[in-house]
């Protein structure tokens, strides 16, 4: 189990430290390529064996020079494990890199499928910059651990105990010495490491806060640019930037200490070999041979040592990254469900004394959205709710597809409560356009396909006919592969809207949610919205949003909201004489 707080704890309240993650939970990520990490792993080891062949060989080179013996075979030999050492070590870079990109593609597309499925309430509480930053720039880093020497460290480490063994045998009392200086470095570079792992965190969120900042602020581009506040806004982000360049800086100079503690002690090592080495041999206690090959093999036992600490900082910089991917992957998905849908009723939609509230933050006391809310949608029906900003409307729509469970009560869908059917079966029976009508960046036909990817170019041209879009269609000749821009800005409110709706609809639900946005509109839009809402209302059950008199006046039924509380539910012509706020409402053609 990796050491994390709860999740939904407040970032920043003081005793919040930052997601951390151990070097186990690393496990997952490389698992999926154990091949290619075992395949790499060998060949480690093996270009460790032919590294400490080197300096053996060398040692005999020396001694038949001394003794005046032939050494072209084992000068040859040299050359050999010098250049296949060079070889196998190019094809295990190549290797571990290609496999790096594997772990980053499979961490991103296992956290992009975990925050698409996330609760709705886990979006309340992040902002979508810093989760993008996640799949971005913290996956990356993750890289970092394969291409940065962990698996070549692991064979660096049979090459660092097999000169050990070696200088051992060769002259114990210099190894002595040796290790001691290497110890003392080791333990001062573990305690930068811990250090540098949760720098790395910090920084991390300094740069997902950043990039929360520029998609704040790129998302509304044409609000700022009107309000003449880029400099205001550049500057916001700058002082975001500057945080991050500050954590960066930090994490800078850890890592700058990690090397000349390497360097020293790699040094001292050496100027020890030499000096006590020396003197060893004046007093004849060793030969030249042997200080020589125990001066090449400490360079093979110190080098990878180095490659190692190099490794460790990369591991502690992988966690940093990882502790904040983490942090998303052991959130909950949605809960699916089961059961499917068994008609058991006469009403499309019951509420049954529905309460509730939004989860309350950290010293936040929970406000009552609901209370005691009951009514009954008969199937086929239009039904308008209508009620002042903050009545409820939007999250009694927002309940209908269990975005949120109600605190108390159940919701029916068809005689049956919604909580006995899975989400899948839920949603397919309800078609829901939001009062901002997202359009995605893209064609309208990608826009159309979310609603039903197998839908014919003849369904799509049907249902954009039904919400009267084909002019849209005829005043560019890509048709339905014409580009929306981002976020539709290329087409008219109005035609967001009834865009949203024709999407809707070529899922042919059986009830339609309409959170009508029309205040806006002018007035050959609003005709032509009420034109589409007449049709669409055709054979289905229509709950809408109502935001004009016109788009109420010929519902079936009318709710009345206010202060989360049923007031009034009726006919225009009922409710007019019976309940008072719906009268004030329809004086005023309902604009709140």
């Amino acid at each position: 189990m990796s050491d994390y707080r709860d999740p939904t704890e407040n970032p920043r309240s003081r005793e919040y430290k930052g997601p951390r993650a151990k070097l186990s939970d690393l496990t997952p990520y490389l698992l999926d390529h154990k091949k290619a990490l075992i395949v790499a792993l060998v060949l480690s080891i093996f270009t460790s064996l032919l590294s400490l062949g080197q300096p053996l060989l060398m040692g005999q080179v020396i001694s038949a020079v001394e003794e005046g013996k032939e050494f072209t075979n084992l000068a040859i030999g040299i050359v050999v494990l010098l250049v296949s050492a060079a070889l196998i070590n190019g094809f295990q870079f190549f290797l571990l890199y290609r496999t790096g990109e594997g772990v980053v593609l499979g961490t991103r597309r296992k956290l992009v499928s975990r925050l698409l499925r996330l609760p709705i309430k886990e979006y309340d509480r992040r902002r979508i910059g810093d989760l993008v930053s996640r799949v971005g720039a913290d996956s990356t880093l993750l890289k970092s651990v394969l291409t940065q020497g962990l698996v070549d460290a692991v064979g660096g480490m049979l090459q660092f105990f097999g000169a050990i063994i070696v200088m051992a045998f060769i002259d114990p009392v210099l190894l002595g010495s040796t290790l001691l200086v290497v110890f003392v470095a080791v333990a001062a570079i573990a305690t930068t490491g811990r250090k540098l792992r949760s720098a790395t965190t910090k920084a991390q969120q300094k740069v997902g806060a950043m990039s929360a900042s520029v998609e704040r602020a790129l998302g509304a581009i044409r609000t700022i640019r009107a309000a003449r506040a880029e400099t205001r806004e550049a500057q916001a982000i700058d002082k975001d930037a500057i945080a991050a360049y500050d954590q960066g800086v930090k994490i800078a100079k850890l890592s700058a200490i990690v090397a000349p503690i390497a360097q020293i002690a790699f040094n001292t090592a050496f100027i020890v070999v030499l000096g006590l080495g020396g003197l060893r041999v004046a007093t004849g206690a060793t030969s030249i041979s042997s200080l020589v090959t125990f001066v090449i093999l400490l360079f093979f036992m110190v080098g990878p040592l180095i490659s190692a600490f190099g490794a460790y900082s990369s591991v502690m910089s992988a966690l940093g990254a990882l502790a904040r991917i983490q942090e998303i992957m052991v959130i909950d998905e949605e809960d699916q469900g089961q059961g499917d849908l068994v008609r058991q009723g006469d009403n499309a939609v019951e509420f049954a004394q529905i309460g509730f509230h939004y989860e309350a933050g950290e010293d936040e006391e929970s406000k009552s959205i609901l209370e005691n809310v009951s009514f009954q949608i008969p199937r086929g029906t239009r039904v308008a709710l209508v009620g002042p900003s903050g009545a409820g409307k939007s999250t009694i729509f927002s309940l209908i597809e269990r975005f949120y469970e109600p605190t108390t009560g159940e919701i029916l869908l068809d005689g049956q409560n919604v909580k006995e059917m899975s989400m899948d079966t839920l949603r397919s029976q309800i078609g829901y356009v939001e009062q901002d009508a997202p359009v995605l960046a893209g064609s309208i036909r990608e826009n159309l396909l979310l609603g039903r990817a197998e839908a014919t170019d003849e369904d799509l041209r049907q249902v954009l006919a039904m919400v009267n879009l084909t002019e849209v269609l005829n005043r560019d000749d890509s048709g339905l592969d014409a580009e929306v821009g981002e976020n539709g800005i290329m087409l008219s409110g109005g035609e967001r809207q009834r865009l949203a709706i024709a999407r809707a609809l070529l899922a042919a639900p059986p009830i339609l949610l309409l959170d009508e946005s029309t205040s806006a509109l002018d007035g050959p839009n609003e005709q032509r919205m009420r034109e589409a809402i007449d049709a669409v209302a055709k054979n289905r059950t229509l709950i809408v949003i109502a935001h004009r008199l016109s788009t109420v006046v010929d519902s079936d039924q009318i709710i009345v909201l206010e202060r989360g509380k049923v007031v009034g539910s009726g006919t225009h012509s009922e409710l007019v004489k019976s309940t008072p706020l719906y009268a004030e409402l329809a004086k005023h053609q309902l604009l709140v």
